[in-house]
């Protein structure tokens, strides 16, 4: 059977923030842009894992929840009519000397121009609990994509990480009660959010583990236990939110002959990797002093754009010039 064959300018490995913003600058420059994403829905981890979650270091806006700017990116790069294969898992690159293919789980052939990696952590999957399978979708979750299921619930947090003291942070006026509980007394969390925290009514305990949950169709207790004390108490609880992290893995990016730094890619000033026609932006790349933030991931992609489009064009300008001036 014959593959699918999409015909692009560029295309873009991932559709989360700084996928969709390198759409936008594509359509900028007057090219056709493809985006394909493992995910059914354009977002990324954001949308996929974090949709509620208040958002504060983008500019331009105090606070904006994970879809709401999701939707605002879609909604940008919109007005210039991307093509989107999403459910679709880049597979193989290949240089055919005038471009590249990159051939996607379901069959597609996409032909393009120039590469930009946007892909953030590749693909990921949460740490589980241990000991608690049977409860998964029972009372207990790995992600808080709304907040209407706590209303008015006994809600246990495990975790010391952004997202468990972010949930905590907005649950804490939904649900009845809030306990959060952390392994060490240290928490990788943005210290602002951690300063709220312990300022709330949510109950924080440090140096505690769940030893077991209990319940008939559905959770209705905790066994905590303090690991330095070895006391342990029972938490009346009907919901258990365990943001114990993410494993990741860059997939079938792996295998593309690129220079990696672990799990990231390597590039330079350009956002070109070491491949021609390859370039990579966001959460994915490693350079020396990279910060990873959204903000920066959205410059990095304008600079990915710029130079592809002189990779494919050596005539074109590398700046376009602003928009204010179009």
């Amino acid at each position: 059977m014959e593959p699918t064959v999409v015909e692009t300018d560029l295309l873009i490995a991932g559709a989360g923030p700084a996928g969709l913003y390198g759409a936008y600058y594509a359509g900028f420059r007057d090219l056709h842009v493809t985006l394909v994403d493992s995910l059914t829905e354009p977002g990324g981890q954001i949308a996929a894992l974090y949709p509620v979650k208040q958002i504060y270091d983008v500019a331009g806006f105090p606070a904006v929840k994970g879809q709401t700017l999701v939707d605002a990116l879609v909604e940008q790069a919109a007005q210039y009519s991307p093509t989107y294969l999403l459910g679709h898992r880049a597979e193989t690159l290949t240089d055919t000397g005038e471009g590249l293919e990159v051939a996607t789980h379901e069959g597609t052939l996409i032909r393009a121009g120039a590469l930009v990696i946007t892909g953030g952590i590749g693909t990921f999957t949460p740490r589980k609990l241990p000991g608690a399978d049977d409860y998964e979708a029972r009372g207990l979750e790995y992600f808080v994509r709304d907040f209407t299921p706590y209303a008015d619930r006994d809600v246990l947090i495990v975790g010391g990480g952004d997202s468990a003291f972010d949930w905590a942070h907005n649950l804490e006026s939904v649900s009845s009660s809030v306990t959060l509980i952390h392994r060490r007394d240290r928490f990788r969390a943005h210290e602002r959010t951690v300063r709220d925290v312990f300022a709330s009514s949510v109950d924080v305990r440090t140096f505690t583990e769940v030893t077991e949950i209990r319940g008939d169709d559905w959770v209705e207790e905790v066994e905590v236990e303090h690991t330095q004390s070895g006391e342990r108490d029972q938490l009346k609880v009907q919901q258990v939110i365990a943001a114990l992290g993410f494993t990741a893995s860059l997939g079938p990016i792996s295998t593309w002959d690129l220079e990696l730094d672990r799990r990231k890619v390597l590039v330079d000033t350009r956002m070109q990797t070491n491949r021609d026609r390859v370039f990579a932006a966001g959460d994915i790349t490693s350079y020396p002093g990279k910060v990873e933030l959204i903000s920066v991931g959205f410059g990095e992609a304008a600079t990915a754009v710029n130079n592809a489009v002189v990779r494919m064009n050596p005539n074109a300008k590398l700046f376009p010039g602003h928009s204010s001036e179009m």
